[in-house]
């Protein structure tokens, strides 16, 4: 997606979070994060975009112990206080965008790539508060698309690894997992786990275990917010245990 697409999504999931959020009990319990409350899961996303921010005006990785994690005490003002720092990292990344930042694990990556970084987090955040509230998730097809390419390119990177073990057990001889998407506007991804790691491409073919739904619905089941079984649109085909396999090794 483009730039100004990306910016777009950050904005409407930083905004359907608060919503989502602002209108319960500080104090609930996010069940899909479940050390946290619904106050930690909003000072959780708002501190990310100002980390995110720092990094694209230094281009620095320091992780700076004085951004703010709490959000404000009224839950009526989590609202602006998501949108500010989604709009901090906006317009760092306008007066930037050519920029890049170096990052221990990640590399180098241009700026954009991390709006778009916290575009996606804040999209799957944003469903982490609507199942805590009993409150409608939606998400486009093309952002809930995207969440999805991001994370399996994320999940499937050289250095992936070193940084979560239990990713070092996707190595495969060949199984094939394929998440076909019910809008004809996508394009499917395909993955296959080879002796070194698993690597993907977009595209559907026939597979050792293929997840057929709604992209959303995609994207809740690999996120690992929703069970399978509990995404009424998902239907699962093949060799079920390849897919509790790679949910059971790819919490984030």
């Amino acid at each position: 997606m483009d730039a100004g697409r990306t910016q777009e999504g950050l904005r409407e999931h930083a905004r359907g979070l608060a919503d989502a959020a602002s209108g319960a009990d500080a104090l609930t319990r996010v069940p899909t994060c479940p050390d946290w409350t619904l106050r930690e899961l909003v000072g959780h996303v708002g501190q990310a975009h100002r980390w995110a921010t720092h990094l694209v005006r230094t281009g620095g990785t320091d992780v700076l112990d004085e951004l703010p994690r709490t959000p404000p005490d009224s839950p009526a003002d989590w609202s602006g206080w998501l949108l500010d720092g989604a709009d901090e990292l906006i317009e760092a990344f306008e007066a930037n965008p050519d920029g890049s930042v170096e990052h221990p694990l990640l590399g180098t990556w241009p700026t954009a790539m991390w709006v778009r970084r916290m575009a996606n987090e804040t999209a799957v955040h944003h469903a982490d508060a609507a199942l805590a509230t009993g409150t409608p998730f939606a998400v486009a097809p093309d952002l809930a698309g995207d969440a999805i390419t991001e994370f399996l390119g994320l999940l499937t990177a050289v250095t992936a690894a070193a940084y979560k073990p239990e990713l070092a057990e996707l190595r495969g001889n060949g199984e094939t997992l394929c998440l076909r998407p019910a809008e004809a506007s996508l394009e499917g991804w395909l993955i296959t786990r080879t002796p070194e790691g698993p690597v993907w491409e977009h595209g559907v073919r026939d597979a050792d275990m293929t997840v057929d739904g709604p992209v959303r619905d995609l994207l809740l089941v690999f996120a690992r917010r929703l069970a399978p079984a509990d995404a009424p649109g998902v239907k699962v085909t093949g060799d079920a245990s390849l897919l509790d396999h790679w949910l059971a090794r790819t919490a984030v």
